[in-house]
């Protein structure tokens, strides 16, 4: 009785350690006030040095999903108490009930984001030369896409904030759609393949690569029946071809939709250190 009387203490004493080392602010307006798409942004409690930062870019198809579902607060929190400032945001989804496609809007508004970060780097001590990107499923590929297109490729949005760079130092897809012109039609596109294969090459991840971009961590698993484990596979022979540092890590039996702590393998020393070697520079 003593003894679980002990770790019911030390349970809440690490729950409530965590929840002190953590700043959270909710609806922040990261887009122009016209947008109805908000961002949480997650914040750690130390404010005497810089921070990096990572945009975290939720899935659901491209026309569902939230900024605050489990997965998203999951990487936020866990990453906020190893000193990064996350901004995990909304962006435009497909709608359904019109023809209007949500690319590349979608894309822009996850470039703003890291523009945003930038812009607001004196507020929330960010350190601007070291920004990230994680996302899951449909926001593993948006996550993908940020990483990859430069101002070369012509999808960076005119504004806001066009003094600043869209680009990040490094990425974390999980179980992202990368070759989408040999995968499937997407509803989001309002589109078939056959009716715009312009369109399709352009949403593909794969056409966007060369040996400049940012390192990557794939995560996947094995049962997954929404996004194939062979997509992963694919990019990483990808960036492996393209010379781009990468790391493919295949989850056995874990499904769609897992967060940094599914059952089948805790990833979060594994994201960390990732993040940590390229967004924390080592003192010289």
């Amino acid at each position: 009785m003593i003894r679980s009387s002990i770790a019911l203490m030390c349970a809440l004493f690490a729950a409530s350690a965590a929840a002190d080392a953590v700043r959270f602010e909710k609806d922040v307006q990261y887009l122009p006030e016209n947008r109805a798409e908000k961002a949480d942004l997650y914040r750690p409690a130390d404010d005497r040095t810089l921070h990096p930062a990572v945009v975290i870019i939720h899935g659901g198809g491209w026309s569902g999903g939230k900024k605050d579902a489990a997965r998203e607060i999951n990487i936020g929190t866990t990453l906020a108490e190893q000193g990064y400032v996350c901004l995990s945001i909304d962006y435009l989804l497909a709608d359904d009930k019109s023809d209007q496609p949500c690319w590349p809007q979608n894309l822009h508004d996850c470039k703003t984001a890291v523009r945003w970060l930038r812009a607001n780097a004196d507020r929330l001590h960010i350190d601007v030369h070291h920004i990230g990107a994680i996302g899951g499923s449909a926001g593993g590929h948006l996550t993908a896409m940020l990483a990859v297109t430069g101002p070369e490729r012509g999808l960076d949005p005119d504004g806001p904030y066009g003094e600043h760079s869209c680009r990040v130092q490094c990425a974390v897809d999980l179980y992202g759609p990368i070759d989408i012109e040999k995968w499937k039609d997407v509803a989001a596109l309002k589109k078939t393949r056959a009716e715009a294969p312009d369109l399709y090459r352009e949403f593909t991840v794969l056409t966007h690569l060369d040996f400049t971009d940012p390192p990557f961590l794939i995560l996947h698993g094995t049962a997954d029946t929404t996004v194939p484990v062979e997509q992963s596979q694919i990019f990483a022979a990808a960036l492996k071809q393209h010379g781009i540092d990468h790391h493919l890590e295949i989850i056995e039996g874990a499904p769609h939709t897992f967060d940094l702590q599914p059952k089948q393998k805790d990833l979060r020393p594994m994201v960390i250190e990732f993040f940590d070697r390229h967004l924390k520079p080592k003192a010289k």
